[in-house]
């Protein structure tokens, strides 16, 4: 018997405007949004009330995540924030209006960056407490920089630079191809040999061409110009922009969706590169991997989230609850049971369930937290 899909476990009314973006920490103990308007909410996840709420930005945030103590915020007011997770007390206002309830973090740094389109940033931490950060080219948006955190040295410029012609360009001599700005990057370390690992980054573009980028001597040294990075392949399955993307965990596949009826899967150490999935609608503004990298979830402009198999595209469900189009998902982190540390307040089957949640967030300002099964032996948390 097919189980039928669940409602929302828990719905967030923190925001007033569009959620553009949701994550987990590493944890589960804290579920970070942000919206159109600039402002960013943590919530905590067991007593599902606010740890801190301020607007970390003047203009839309683009993107929110934690790493380490921090927490990084990305806006379109051209400033990628970098905040202390160490939260003031929050003052419990008693009135209705939501936005007098404002706890900031002390800021501990900024970056100036391009936020002409609208790419997310991507960071890839790495095991000395550093972290690579990704982010589109100061002087064009048609290319991406990396950067090192927390030194905040770039580390490479205008990755792309030797493929794709420069914004405005449309020069027919120009070996170059024209494919519009970058909408969508993820950077990841694949290894080669038994020692050594190479540097990749995807990159979207606003053609519909995902393209796959590799350094060629991972040698330390800087590079700009998009000198000594290769191009491995470039590949356009969608007819529209490329509106979001999602990395697996093991660095084996990607996923893309688009504002067309396309879900496309890129084999990221394989010769075959792509594969598209036709969807019965049109207009996907979300997409992410669960982290056993077995199921994934796709936003809709109709509101609602579809759920599929990442090795057959066979859908296990629709979640329906937003009245408008959903532009931010993420799952917690998967917990086992020889992972669960023993805790007062939450049993192990509390622990197991919270990491099969699923968040979503709306154009109607609602954030919704989804109790999902594992989708193997279809037991609901």
């Amino acid at each position: 018997m097919t189980t039928p899909p669940p409602s929302p476990a828990h719905i967030l009314r923190t925001h007033k405007a569009q959620i553009n973006s949701v994550c987990f920490s590493d944890d589960n103990e804290r579920l970070y949004s942000a919206d159109l308007q600039g402002w960013v909410t943590l919530t905590s996840t067991r007593t599902l009330r606010p740890l801190a709420r301020w607007q970390a930005h003047t203009d839309s945030v683009l993107g929110v995540d934690e790493w380490n103590e921090t927490i990084l915020t990305h806006g379109r007011d051209h400033k990628l924030h970098i905040w202390s997770r160490t939260l003031p007390p929050i003052e419990l206002v008693e009135t209705i209006n939501i936005s007098e309830i404002v706890s900031a973090p002390p800021l501990l740094y900024s970056l100036d960056v391009n936020a002409l389109n609208f790419c997310r940033f991507h960071l890839l931490p790495s095991k000395d407490g550093t972290a690579t950060l990704a982010v589109p080219n100061l002087v064009d948006s048609n290319y991406i920089d990396l950067w090192q955190l927390p030194s905040k040295d770039r580390l490479h410029a205008a990755i792309g630079k030797q493929h794709v012609q420069d914004s405005g360009r449309d020069d027919p001599s120009d070996r170059r191809l024209k494919l519009g700005a970058v909408m969508a990057v993820a950077l990841f370390c694949q290894p080669v040999g038994d020692y050594k690992e190479v540097l990749h980054t995807l990159i979207g573009y606003e053609d519909g061409s995902v393209a796959l980028y590799c350094r060629d001597d991972d040698d330390g040294k800087k590079t700009v110009e998009g000198l000594d990075w290769t191009q491995l392949w470039r590949v356009k399955e969608h007819s529209e922009s490329v509106m979001a993307m999602s990395l697996a965990a093991n660095h084996q596949f990607a996923l893309t969706v688009s504002a067309d009826y396309k879900i496309v899967k890129y084999f990221l150490s394989a010769k075959k590169v792509s594969a598209p999935h036709l969807c019965k609608s049109a207009g996907h503004g979300a997409v992410a991997i669960r982290g056993d990298d077995k199921v994934f979830a796709v936003g809709g402009w109709d509101g609602k989230i579809r759920l599929y198999s990442t090795k057959s595209f066979k859908s296990l469900g629709t979640l329906s609850h937003h009245r408008e189009g959903c532009y931010a998902l993420a799952f917690a982190q998967r917990v086992s049971t020889g992972e669960i540390v023993e805790d007062d307040e939450l049993d192990v089957q509390d622990q197991i369930s919270r990491g099969l949640w699923l968040a979503s967030g709306s154009k109607d300002a609602r954030v919704c937290i989804w109790p999902l099964v594992d989708f193997q032996g279809q037991k609901r948390a």
